[in-house]
Protein backbone atom coordinates (compact mmCIF):
# COMPACT_ATOMS: atom_id res chain seq x y z
CA UNK A 1 0.00 0.00 0.00
CA UNK A 2 1.35 3.00 -1.15
CA UNK A 3 0.59 7.02 -2.27
CA UNK A 4 1.83 7.67 -5.51
CA UNK A 5 0.94 10.64 -7.58
CA UNK A 6 -1.96 11.46 -5.20
CA UNK A 7 -3.21 8.03 -5.28
CA UNK A 8 -3.60 5.40 -3.03
CA UNK A 9 -3.27 2.12 -4.05
CA UNK A 10 -4.42 -1.02 -2.35
CA UNK A 11 -3.07 -4.51 -3.67
CA UNK A 12 -5.28 -7.61 -3.96
CA UNK A 13 -4.87 -9.26 -0.46
CA UNK A 14 -6.22 -6.08 1.30
CA UNK A 15 -8.98 -5.17 -0.98
CA UNK A 16 -10.48 -8.51 -0.50
CA UNK A 17 -9.95 -7.88 3.33
CA UNK A 18 -11.50 -4.93 3.05
CA UNK A 19 -14.52 -6.36 1.22
CA UNK A 20 -15.43 -8.48 3.55
CA UNK A 21 -15.14 -6.14 6.43
CA UNK A 22 -18.01 -3.88 4.10
CA UNK A 23 -20.34 -7.27 4.17
CA UNK A 24 -20.04 -6.99 7.97
CA UNK A 25 -20.32 -3.11 8.03
CA UNK A 26 -23.26 -3.69 5.99
CA UNK A 27 -24.59 -6.53 8.27
CA UNK A 28 -24.46 -4.56 11.60
CA UNK A 29 -26.28 -1.73 9.50
CA UNK A 30 -29.17 -3.61 8.29
CA UNK A 31 -29.98 -4.91 11.89
CA UNK A 32 -29.83 -1.44 13.16
CA UNK A 33 -32.44 0.20 10.81
CA UNK A 34 -35.16 -1.85 10.26
CA UNK A 35 -36.32 -0.40 6.97
CA UNK A 36 -33.28 -1.86 5.26
CA UNK A 37 -33.79 -5.27 6.36
CA UNK A 38 -38.01 -4.75 5.53
CA UNK A 39 -37.05 -3.38 1.76
CA UNK A 40 -34.48 -6.29 1.19
CA UNK A 41 -31.55 -4.08 1.01
CA UNK A 42 -28.79 -6.53 0.00
CA UNK A 43 -26.12 -6.11 2.77
CA UNK A 44 -22.55 -5.39 0.39
CA UNK A 45 -24.81 -2.17 -1.02
CA UNK A 46 -25.38 -1.19 2.81
CA UNK A 47 -21.55 -1.85 3.73
CA UNK A 48 -20.35 -0.68 0.29
CA UNK A 49 -22.14 2.78 -0.56
CA UNK A 50 -21.07 3.82 3.16
CA UNK A 51 -17.48 2.87 2.12
CA UNK A 52 -17.30 4.44 -1.09
CA UNK A 53 -18.77 7.81 0.62
CA UNK A 54 -16.36 7.38 3.24
CA UNK A 55 -13.11 7.13 0.54
CA UNK A 56 -14.83 10.16 -1.20
CA UNK A 57 -14.46 12.56 2.06
CA UNK A 58 -10.71 11.45 2.55
CA UNK A 59 -10.54 12.47 -1.13
CA UNK A 60 -12.19 15.82 -0.23
CA UNK A 61 -10.01 16.37 3.00
CA UNK A 62 -6.77 15.19 1.66
CA UNK A 63 -6.79 14.98 -2.16
CA UNK A 64 -6.01 11.45 -1.96
CA UNK A 65 -7.68 8.94 -4.49
CA UNK A 66 -7.90 5.13 -3.27
CA UNK A 67 -7.65 2.90 -5.72
CA UNK A 68 -7.86 -0.51 -5.31
CA UNK A 69 -6.27 -4.07 -7.27
CA UNK A 70 -9.70 -5.35 -8.31
CA UNK A 71 -8.20 -8.91 -10.04
CA UNK A 72 -9.73 -11.06 -6.70
CA UNK A 73 -13.04 -9.43 -7.77
CA UNK A 74 -13.46 -10.46 -10.75
CA UNK A 75 -12.59 -14.45 -9.98
CA UNK A 76 -15.37 -13.98 -7.48
CA UNK A 77 -18.04 -13.31 -10.21
CA UNK A 78 -16.52 -16.40 -11.64
CA UNK A 79 -17.20 -18.62 -8.58
CA UNK A 80 -20.90 -17.00 -8.61
CA UNK A 81 -22.07 -17.99 -12.25
CA UNK A 82 -20.41 -21.07 -11.94
CA UNK A 83 -22.37 -21.86 -9.10
CA UNK A 84 -25.64 -20.74 -10.52
CA UNK A 85 -25.01 -23.64 -13.41
CA UNK A 86 -23.92 -26.50 -11.17
CA UNK A 87 -27.58 -25.62 -9.39
CA UNK A 88 -30.14 -25.55 -12.71
CA UNK A 89 -31.61 -28.54 -13.69
CA UNK A 90 -32.85 -29.83 -16.83
CA UNK A 91 -36.25 -29.74 -15.64
CA UNK A 92 -35.96 -26.07 -14.53
CA UNK A 93 -34.23 -24.97 -17.68
CA UNK A 94 -37.76 -26.71 -19.14
CA UNK A 95 -39.87 -24.98 -17.55
CA UNK A 96 -37.61 -21.38 -18.08
CA UNK A 97 -38.12 -21.46 -21.73
CA UNK A 98 -41.29 -19.87 -22.20
CA UNK A 99 -40.48 -17.24 -19.34
CA UNK A 100 -36.99 -16.54 -20.62
CA UNK A 101 -38.73 -15.88 -23.90
CA UNK A 102 -40.85 -13.55 -22.37
CA UNK A 103 -38.50 -11.65 -20.62
CA UNK A 104 -36.05 -11.76 -23.54
CA UNK A 105 -38.96 -9.75 -26.19
CA UNK A 106 -39.52 -7.49 -22.65
CA UNK A 107 -36.00 -6.37 -22.39
CA UNK A 108 -35.05 -6.16 -26.19
CA UNK A 109 -37.75 -4.02 -26.18
CA UNK A 110 -36.86 -2.27 -23.21
CA UNK A 111 -33.33 -1.59 -24.06
CA UNK A 112 -35.03 0.46 -27.19
CA UNK A 113 -37.37 2.46 -24.71
CA UNK A 114 -34.05 3.04 -22.56
CA UNK A 115 -32.41 4.76 -25.50
CA UNK A 116 -35.15 6.60 -26.67
CA UNK A 117 -35.74 8.13 -23.03
CA UNK A 118 -31.77 8.97 -22.48
CA UNK A 119 -31.39 10.71 -25.79
CA UNK A 120 -34.85 13.07 -25.30
CA UNK A 121 -34.01 14.18 -22.16
CA UNK A 122 -30.12 14.84 -23.45
CA UNK A 123 -32.07 16.68 -26.24
CA UNK A 124 -33.57 19.15 -23.48
CA UNK A 125 -30.30 19.97 -22.15
CA UNK A 126 -28.85 20.74 -25.82
CA UNK A 127 -26.67 17.69 -25.72
CA UNK A 128 -26.19 15.49 -28.84
CA UNK A 129 -27.76 11.71 -29.04
CA UNK A 130 -24.42 9.90 -28.02
CA UNK A 131 -24.71 11.67 -24.83
CA UNK A 132 -28.21 9.95 -24.23
CA UNK A 133 -27.06 6.85 -25.42
CA UNK A 134 -24.40 6.87 -22.41
CA UNK A 135 -27.08 7.81 -20.26
CA UNK A 136 -29.29 4.82 -21.72
CA UNK A 137 -28.24 1.47 -22.92
CA UNK A 138 -24.48 1.85 -23.28
CA UNK A 139 -24.08 2.38 -19.61
CA UNK A 140 -27.05 1.62 -17.71
CA UNK A 141 -28.19 -1.73 -19.22
CA UNK A 142 -24.58 -2.50 -20.26
CA UNK A 143 -22.70 -1.57 -17.14
CA UNK A 144 -19.37 -0.15 -16.96
CA UNK A 145 -17.67 -2.77 -19.10
CA UNK A 146 -19.88 -1.87 -22.22
CA UNK A 147 -19.57 2.13 -21.21
CA UNK A 148 -15.54 2.00 -20.74
CA UNK A 149 -15.41 -0.25 -24.49
CA UNK A 150 -18.00 2.72 -26.61
CA UNK A 151 -16.79 5.91 -24.68
CA UNK A 152 -13.24 6.46 -26.93
CA UNK A 153 -15.22 5.65 -29.98
CA UNK A 154 -18.34 7.94 -29.31
CA UNK A 155 -15.44 10.89 -28.49
CA UNK A 156 -13.73 10.10 -31.36
CA UNK A 157 -16.40 9.72 -33.96
CA UNK A 158 -18.88 12.02 -32.29
CA UNK A 159 -16.44 15.10 -30.70
CA UNK A 160 -17.66 13.99 -27.06
CA UNK A 161 -14.71 14.71 -25.05
CA UNK A 162 -15.78 13.51 -21.98
CA UNK A 163 -17.52 10.81 -23.03
CA UNK A 164 -15.86 8.00 -20.66
CA UNK A 165 -16.58 10.20 -17.07
CA UNK A 166 -20.77 10.34 -18.86
CA UNK A 167 -20.96 6.88 -19.52
CA UNK A 168 -18.73 5.54 -16.15
CA UNK A 169 -20.96 8.09 -14.24
CA UNK A 170 -24.26 7.16 -15.35
CA UNK A 171 -23.05 3.10 -14.87
CA UNK A 172 -21.97 4.53 -11.00
CA UNK A 173 -25.12 6.41 -10.35
CA UNK A 174 -26.76 3.30 -12.14
CA UNK A 175 -25.40 0.87 -10.02
CA UNK A 176 -27.12 2.69 -6.92
CA UNK A 177 -30.72 2.87 -7.86
CA UNK A 178 -30.89 -0.16 -9.24
CA UNK A 179 -29.38 -1.83 -6.03
CA UNK A 180 -32.05 0.22 -4.14
CA UNK A 181 -34.88 -0.83 -6.57
CA UNK A 182 -35.28 -4.72 -6.66
CA UNK A 183 -36.08 -5.38 -2.95
CA UNK A 184 -38.48 -2.56 -2.39
CA UNK A 185 -40.17 -3.23 -5.66
CA UNK A 186 -40.67 -7.30 -4.33
CA UNK A 187 -41.92 -6.33 -1.43
CA UNK A 188 -44.72 -3.93 -2.87
CA UNK A 189 -46.12 -6.88 -5.24
CA UNK A 190 -45.72 -9.83 -2.51
CA UNK A 191 -47.35 -7.80 0.33
CA UNK A 192 -50.14 -6.41 -2.67
CA UNK A 193 -50.96 -9.91 -3.99
CA UNK A 194 -50.10 -12.00 -0.88
CA UNK A 195 -47.35 -14.16 -2.46
CA UNK A 196 -46.02 -16.78 -1.53
CA UNK A 197 -43.35 -19.72 -3.35
CA UNK A 198 -45.55 -22.31 -4.20
CA UNK A 199 -43.06 -25.09 -2.99
CA UNK A 200 -40.46 -24.91 -0.28
CA UNK A 201 -37.00 -25.56 -1.84
CA UNK A 202 -33.40 -25.42 -1.03
CA UNK A 203 -31.96 -21.93 -1.88
CA UNK A 204 -29.89 -20.80 -5.04
CA UNK A 205 -27.85 -18.50 -2.86
CA UNK A 206 -27.17 -18.60 0.80
CA UNK A 207 -29.81 -19.77 3.29
CA UNK A 208 -33.08 -18.60 4.82
CA UNK A 209 -32.93 -15.69 6.96
CA UNK A 210 -35.66 -17.62 8.40
CA UNK A 211 -33.63 -21.08 9.54
CA UNK A 212 -30.55 -21.98 11.16
CA UNK A 213 -27.80 -22.81 9.37
CA UNK A 214 -27.20 -26.34 8.26
CA UNK A 215 -24.56 -28.50 9.30
CA UNK A 216 -21.59 -28.31 6.81
CA UNK A 217 -18.80 -30.16 7.79
CA UNK A 218 -15.02 -28.93 5.71
CA UNK A 219 -15.30 -32.30 3.15
CA UNK A 220 -18.88 -30.68 2.33
CA UNK A 221 -17.27 -27.35 1.38
CA UNK A 222 -13.91 -28.82 -0.02
CA UNK A 223 -16.48 -31.21 -2.34
CA UNK A 224 -18.49 -28.13 -3.84
CA UNK A 225 -14.77 -26.11 -4.00
CA UNK A 226 -13.58 -29.26 -6.24
CA UNK A 227 -17.04 -29.30 -8.29
CA UNK A 228 -16.82 -25.36 -9.25
CA UNK A 229 -13.31 -25.69 -10.25
CA UNK A 230 -14.20 -28.51 -12.18
CA UNK A 231 -16.66 -26.57 -14.30
CA UNK A 232 -14.27 -23.55 -14.20
CA UNK A 233 -11.70 -25.76 -16.21
CA UNK A 234 -15.02 -26.64 -18.64
CA UNK A 235 -15.93 -22.88 -18.43
CA UNK A 236 -12.15 -21.90 -19.99
CA UNK A 237 -11.85 -24.40 -22.39
CA UNK A 238 -15.47 -23.58 -23.56
CA UNK A 239 -14.92 -19.82 -23.53
CA UNK A 240 -11.50 -20.53 -25.85
CA UNK A 241 -13.32 -22.88 -28.42
CA UNK A 242 -16.12 -19.88 -28.88
CA UNK A 243 -13.41 -17.04 -28.93
CA UNK A 244 -11.92 -19.27 -32.27
CA UNK A 245 -15.39 -18.88 -33.79
CA UNK A 246 -14.99 -15.28 -33.28
CA UNK A 247 -17.59 -14.92 -30.89
CA UNK A 248 -16.00 -13.14 -27.53
CA UNK A 249 -17.93 -14.03 -24.31
CA UNK A 250 -17.42 -13.34 -20.76
CA UNK A 251 -15.58 -15.89 -18.97
CA UNK A 252 -18.64 -16.26 -16.05
CA UNK A 253 -20.87 -16.66 -19.41
CA UNK A 254 -18.93 -20.06 -20.18
CA UNK A 255 -18.44 -20.91 -16.90
CA UNK A 256 -22.09 -21.06 -16.35
CA UNK A 257 -23.32 -23.13 -19.48
CA UNK A 258 -20.10 -25.69 -18.27
CA UNK A 259 -22.35 -25.72 -14.62
CA UNK A 260 -25.48 -26.47 -16.30
CA UNK A 261 -23.64 -28.78 -18.73
CA UNK A 262 -21.97 -31.00 -15.79
CA UNK A 263 -25.04 -31.14 -13.32
CA UNK A 264 -27.79 -32.54 -16.30
CA UNK A 265 -25.42 -34.78 -18.19
CA UNK A 266 -23.77 -36.64 -15.24
CA UNK A 267 -25.47 -40.14 -14.14
CA UNK A 268 -26.85 -39.46 -10.77
CA UNK A 269 -24.93 -43.11 -9.89
CA UNK A 270 -21.87 -41.75 -10.89
CA UNK A 271 -19.67 -42.73 -8.28
CA UNK A 272 -17.26 -40.14 -7.79
CA UNK A 273 -13.53 -39.28 -6.36
CA UNK A 274 -15.19 -37.81 -3.56
CA UNK A 275 -17.85 -40.84 -2.44
CA UNK A 276 -20.41 -38.43 -2.87
CA UNK A 277 -23.45 -36.97 -5.53
CA UNK A 278 -22.38 -34.38 -7.77
CA UNK A 279 -23.40 -31.24 -4.86
CA UNK A 280 -26.03 -29.97 -6.74
CA UNK A 281 -28.30 -27.27 -4.50
CA UNK A 282 -26.60 -28.18 -1.50
CA UNK A 283 -26.16 -26.10 1.02
CA UNK A 284 -21.95 -25.95 0.96
CA UNK A 285 -22.48 -24.62 -2.98
CA UNK A 286 -25.15 -22.22 -1.68
CA UNK A 287 -22.94 -21.14 1.16
CA UNK A 288 -20.08 -20.42 -1.36
CA UNK A 289 -22.28 -18.39 -3.97
CA UNK A 290 -23.33 -16.29 -1.18
CA UNK A 291 -19.93 -15.70 -0.08
CA UNK A 292 -18.45 -14.79 -3.57
CA UNK A 293 -21.09 -12.58 -4.56
CA UNK A 294 -21.59 -10.34 -1.45
CA UNK A 295 -17.89 -10.14 -1.40
CA UNK A 296 -17.66 -9.45 -5.33
CA UNK A 297 -20.79 -6.75 -4.90
CA UNK A 298 -18.97 -5.10 -1.68
CA UNK A 299 -15.55 -4.63 -3.31
CA UNK A 300 -17.76 -3.69 -6.61
CA UNK A 301 -19.40 -0.30 -4.82
CA UNK A 302 -16.63 0.60 -1.99
CA UNK A 303 -14.56 1.06 -5.05
CA UNK A 304 -16.65 3.36 -6.68
CA UNK A 305 -14.91 6.64 -7.22
CA UNK A 306 -17.80 9.32 -6.26
CA UNK A 307 -15.82 12.59 -6.19
CA UNK A 308 -15.42 11.89 -10.34
CA UNK A 309 -18.84 12.46 -10.93
CA UNK A 310 -19.87 15.80 -9.34
CA UNK A 311 -19.36 18.04 -12.58
CA UNK A 312 -21.53 15.62 -14.42
CA UNK A 313 -24.40 15.83 -11.67
CA UNK A 314 -26.99 17.75 -13.44
CA UNK A 315 -28.00 16.05 -16.71
CA UNK A 316 -26.95 12.65 -15.19
CA UNK A 317 -29.65 12.91 -12.20
CA UNK A 318 -31.92 13.93 -14.77
CA UNK A 319 -31.31 11.84 -17.09
CA UNK A 320 -31.42 9.02 -14.37
CA UNK A 321 -34.47 10.15 -12.81
CA UNK A 322 -36.83 9.55 -15.74
CA UNK A 323 -34.75 5.84 -15.89
CA UNK A 324 -35.71 5.46 -13.02
CA UNK A 325 -39.37 5.65 -13.02
CA UNK A 326 -39.80 4.20 -16.74
CA UNK A 327 -37.70 1.32 -15.19
CA UNK A 328 -40.01 1.19 -12.24
CA UNK A 329 -43.43 1.52 -14.30
CA UNK A 330 -42.31 -1.19 -17.06
CA UNK A 331 -41.08 -3.87 -14.04
CA UNK A 332 -44.35 -2.91 -12.18
CA UNK A 333 -46.76 -2.74 -15.24
CA UNK A 334 -45.40 -4.82 -18.16
CA UNK A 335 -42.63 -7.77 -16.39
CA UNK A 336 -44.83 -8.79 -13.34
CA UNK A 337 -48.08 -9.56 -15.32
CA UNK A 338 -46.21 -11.26 -18.60
CA UNK A 339 -44.31 -13.33 -16.04
CA UNK A 340 -47.50 -14.57 -14.54
CA UNK A 341 -48.46 -12.82 -11.28
CA UNK A 342 -46.75 -14.98 -8.97
CA UNK A 343 -44.05 -15.27 -6.27
CA UNK A 344 -41.29 -16.23 -8.96
CA UNK A 345 -42.77 -13.46 -11.11
CA UNK A 346 -42.16 -10.93 -8.13
CA UNK A 347 -38.73 -12.43 -8.13
CA UNK A 348 -37.89 -11.57 -11.65
CA UNK A 349 -39.01 -7.84 -10.85
CA UNK A 350 -36.67 -7.99 -8.37
CA UNK A 351 -33.80 -8.92 -10.68
CA UNK A 352 -35.29 -6.71 -13.73
CA UNK A 353 -34.77 -4.08 -11.24
CA UNK A 354 -30.86 -5.20 -10.95
CA UNK A 355 -30.63 -5.59 -14.94
CA UNK A 356 -32.61 -2.45 -16.09
CA UNK A 357 -30.34 0.27 -14.49
CA UNK A 358 -27.34 -1.84 -12.91
CA UNK A 359 -25.65 -5.15 -13.57
CA UNK A 360 -26.10 -8.95 -13.88
CA UNK A 361 -24.35 -9.62 -9.97
CA UNK A 362 -26.67 -6.36 -9.22
CA UNK A 363 -29.68 -8.30 -10.30
CA UNK A 364 -28.61 -11.24 -8.29
CA UNK A 365 -28.12 -10.10 -5.02
CA UNK A 366 -31.37 -8.37 -5.63
CA UNK A 367 -32.75 -11.69 -6.01
CA UNK A 368 -30.82 -13.56 -3.32
CA UNK A 369 -32.02 -10.61 -0.76
CA UNK A 370 -35.65 -10.92 -1.49
CA UNK A 371 -35.44 -15.28 -1.57
CA UNK A 372 -33.72 -14.97 2.06
CA UNK A 373 -36.29 -13.29 3.26
CA UNK A 374 -39.42 -14.43 1.73
CA UNK A 375 -38.51 -18.38 -0.13
CA UNK A 376 -36.75 -20.08 -2.99
CA UNK A 377 -37.22 -19.24 -6.29
CA UNK A 378 -35.13 -21.73 -8.72
CA UNK A 379 -37.14 -20.00 -12.01
CA UNK A 380 -36.04 -16.85 -11.74
CA UNK A 381 -31.89 -17.74 -10.48
CA UNK A 382 -32.32 -19.60 -14.28
CA UNK A 383 -34.00 -17.14 -16.29
CA UNK A 384 -32.86 -13.58 -14.85
CA UNK A 385 -28.63 -14.70 -15.19
CA UNK A 386 -29.32 -16.24 -19.26
CA UNK A 387 -31.35 -12.86 -20.36
CA UNK A 388 -28.51 -10.67 -18.48
CA UNK A 389 -25.90 -12.23 -18.83
CA UNK A 390 -25.66 -13.65 -22.18
CA UNK A 391 -28.16 -12.05 -24.10
CA UNK A 392 -28.37 -8.16 -23.28
CA UNK A 393 -24.35 -8.32 -24.44
CA UNK A 394 -24.94 -9.63 -27.50
CA UNK A 395 -28.30 -7.16 -28.66
CA UNK A 396 -26.80 -4.01 -26.77
CA UNK A 397 -23.53 -4.98 -29.72
CA UNK A 398 -26.11 -4.17 -32.33
CA UNK A 399 -28.28 -1.60 -30.67
CA UNK A 400 -25.88 0.77 -30.03
CA UNK A 401 -24.49 1.25 -33.36
CA UNK A 402 -28.02 1.31 -34.63
CA UNK A 403 -28.81 4.18 -32.70
CA UNK A 404 -25.88 6.38 -33.41
CA UNK A 405 -26.16 5.86 -36.76
CA UNK A 406 -29.71 6.84 -37.13
CA UNK A 407 -30.83 9.61 -34.40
Amino acid sequence: MEIVDGILNIGSFLTVTLGILVLFVGQRINELVPVLREFSIPKPVTGGLLFSILFGLVYAVSGVAVEFELAARDILLVYFFTTIGINASLKDLVAGGKPLVILLVITIAYMVVQNLTGISIASLFGLPTPVGLLGGSVSLIGGHGTAIAWAPRIAEDFGVSNAMEIGIASATFGLILASLMGGPIAKFLINRHDLKPTVVESHDVGISDQKTAPGINYMDFLDAIYAIHVSIILGLLLNEGVEELGLKLPLFVTCLFAGILITNLMPSNLKRITGTKWPSRTPSVGLIADIALGTFLAMSLMSMQLWTLVELAGPIFTILGAQFAVAVAVNIFIVFPAMGRNYDAAVVCAGFGGISLGSTPTAMANMSAVTQRYGASHLAFIIVPLVCAFFIDLVNALLIPFFLANF
